[in-house]
């Protein structure tokens, strides 16, 4: 699974996957949930740096991308409970130009068991923003959401979190394969 290099003959650059907690990138194990978070670095005290912190003690793994080889990678290696996904995620680390968070999404749902999703929007025009967001939820985003800047934004990251938990593995850490979505 990986991303097509629309520049083919660009060498893709950047670190690789990285978790909280600085572990392996090797398949993890059961009793973690694994949360993919990938980040555009559009703020200087980013909520991705945080959030690791504050969900590490309750059994969650989080496994940061800060570009789309970076994502591919992680999938690749991880079993993926859950994903965060930055629209403005740039393809690779040399070229920010290039937004793949569109084609994540992508990845993600063409996964066997794709996980729910959370979509951050990039921040543009109010048009822009609705197009967005439609199709977010078209490609199956649990939650589409502003990018988050303060305290309270991440609160409700962290609620949101909450009800994927809740809706999709019962509340309970996917060691048990997901049941359907209550409806």
């Amino acid at each position: 699974m990986r991303f097509a290099n629309p520049h083919p003959g660009d060498p893709r650059h950047g670190i690789g996957p990285r978790s909280a907690d600085g572990c392996s990138s090797a398949r993890d194990g059961a009793n973690r949930l694994n949360l993919l978070l990938s980040y555009a670095g559009w703020d200087d005290n980013p909520w991705v740096d945080r959030l690791p912190r504050l969900l590490d003690p309750m059994g969650v793994r989080s496994h940061r991308a800060a570009d789309a080889g970076e994502a591919s990678r992680v999938i690749d290696r991880n079993t993926i409970h859950i994903a965060v996904v930055d629209l403005a995620l740039p393809m690779d680390s040399e070229d920010a130009t290039l937004e793949a968070g569109p084609r994540l999404l992508e990845l993600l749902g063409r996964l066997a068991s794709p996980p729910p999703t959370l979509v951050i929007k990039r921040g543009r025009t109010a048009r822009e923003d609705h197009r967005e967001m439609a199709a977010a939820l078209r490609a199956g985003a649990f939650a589409v959401l502003d990018r988050p800047k303060q305290h309270r934004d991440v609160e409700t990251l962290l609620e949101l979190l909450r009800r994927i938990l809740s809706r999709y593995y019962a509340d309970r850490w996917p060691d048990p394969p997901p049941i359907e979505p209550r409806t």
